[in-house]
């Protein structure tokens, strides 16, 4: 991470490449920061997709969460639009999350392990 200095001094703007990553410092259209972080964001999960049921921060409505999928986030996208309409549900993907409105747990895991991945039921 760079001093506070190097961030304020860096770059922002160039006439001959346009907007340039505050990260890297490379252009926007050749910079790879989502890449890496998306990369090692995958790389740390340990391979167990876990499913819970949450009402914190959402006036105390339910929701479904789905964590450690092992998918890129285009692909994470796909596979909650498949489970939206399997649960007849909406429902968002946030940082690597898949959120479900309601409690849909049994019916997530059962899709989830029919499409092969490893599911553990999380939280009580």
């Amino acid at each position: 991470m760079a001093s506070l200095q190097d961030q304020l001094r860096g770059l922002v703007y160039s006439t001959e490449h346009g907007e340039t990553c505050p990260e890297c410092r490379q252009p926007i259209a050749d910079c790879r920061c989502a890449d890496q972080a998306e990369a090692e964001r995958i790389a740390a999960l340990d391979g167990i997709v876990r499913i819970r049921r949450e009402t914190s921060g959402r006036k105390g409505k339910g929701v479904t969460t789905v964590t450690g999928v092992p998918l890129a986030e285009g692909e994470l996208k796909t596979l909650a639009k498949s489970l939206k309409k399997r649960c007849g549900t909406g429902g968002a993907v946030k940082e690597g999350v898949i959120e479900i409105q309601g409690d849909h747990r049994q019916a997530l895991k059962a899709e989830l392990e029919a499409q092969g991945y490893r599911v553990k039921l999380a939280g009580g």
